[in-house]
Parts: structure tokens; sequence; C-alpha cells
């Protein structure tokens, strides 16, 4: 029993997202409860390009896509071997390549995913407490664990923070539904 509340526990702070009927703000930006009225943060710029690509320069790196090769982007979270909160943005396209771009943030004592107290203050009703928070139930909840869950073909790139990553979701969004491309820049 103290195995399956724990393993709830570390379950319960994640969300599944999904890209049907996400609605967009006036930026086009697509609103979550994450970054539904979030500015980007002043370290990022985003402006639209002539070209029909996509362009993020971070500092690990450069990504470069044509609009017309993305298939699908999504922005989802999880917890990773039970101690690391991730939310990750990923850009499908159709070559054979995967691009993800995750912040992530330590489940600790201190952490606003430490779900132990949350779950101690009602743990008669934890479970259902659980799906009412994520929006799904807790058994569906993606459960990753490194490497095996790492795959081959995957380009990644950490961001430092998730507001960075929100903007980043809101550039790529806005490129790939307008059709008009867009350079994001992380400073």
């Amino acid at each position: 029993m103290k195995v399956y509340l724990l393993l709830l526990a570390l379950a319960l702070p994640v969300t599944a997202q999904t890209n049907a009927g996400r609605q967009t703000n006036q930026n086009g930006q697509a609103n979550n409860s994450n970054n539904q009225n979030a500015e980007p943060p002043e370290n990022t710029s985003d402006e639209e390009n002539k070209k029909r690509r996509w362009h993020a320069f971070l500092p690990g790196g450069a990504y470069h896509v044509g609009l017309g090769s993305i298939t699908a982007i999504s922005k989802h979270s999880y917890v990773l071997d039970g101690t690391l909160y991730v939310s990750e943005v990923t850009i499908d396209t159709t070559g054979n390549s995967l691009a993800r771009f995750y912040f992530i943030e330590p489940i600790s004592a201190d952490s606003k995913f430490n779900v132990v107290q949350r779950l101690q203050a009602s743990l008669g009703k934890a479970q259902e407490k659980a799906g009412e928070y994520s929006g799904t139930k807790v058994d569906e909840l993606a459960q990753k664990t490194y490497p095996h869950t790492t795959h081959a073909k995957t380009i990644e790139y950490r961001i430092l923070t998730e507001q960075e990553l929100n903007a980043l979701f809101g550039s790529v969004y806005r490129a790939w539904d307008s059709g008009k491309g867009r350079t994001f820049r992380i400073r």
C-alpha cells in the first residue's frame, strides 16, 4: 500500500496536455495553465522572418526546420525516474529525427511538485484528487526511465526555465499555424 501511495504521489502533478482543442491567444500562443497569461522572458526574442522556416538559436546550439516539414508539435510534462519533473516540447517532421526541447526540475521537499504534503492532507481521496488535478487517470500518466525511454534519431536541447520553454512553444506554434517563418532566440 505504501509503494502504491508513493507512486501515486510522484505521478500526481503531471498533466497530460494535448493539442486537441487547444486555443490560442491574440499573439498565437497556446493557452494552457502554465503559460496562459505569461509574458515571454526578457532574454528571448521571437521575430517573423521572410523564409518559410522556423529557426531556434539556443545556448546549446541551433535548430532549423522548414515549416512544410513539420507534421506535429506538442508540449507535455512527465515524471522521469520518479525524481525529476520534465516539461517538453517536441517537433515531429517528415525527416527521420525528432526535436525535443525540455526543462527539468528536481522533485524535492521544497519543490512545487512535492506532492507528499498534498497527499498527506487528503490521503482518503488521493486518487480522485489526482484525476481532478491532472485531468487524466494516474495510471495513464507517462513514467519514463533514463536511458530506456530515450531514443536514437532524437535531437535534444535543454532549456533552463519553463518560461523560456513556453516562449519557444509559442514561437514554433505561431510559425506552423500561420505558415510564416519565425526566428526564436534565447540569449
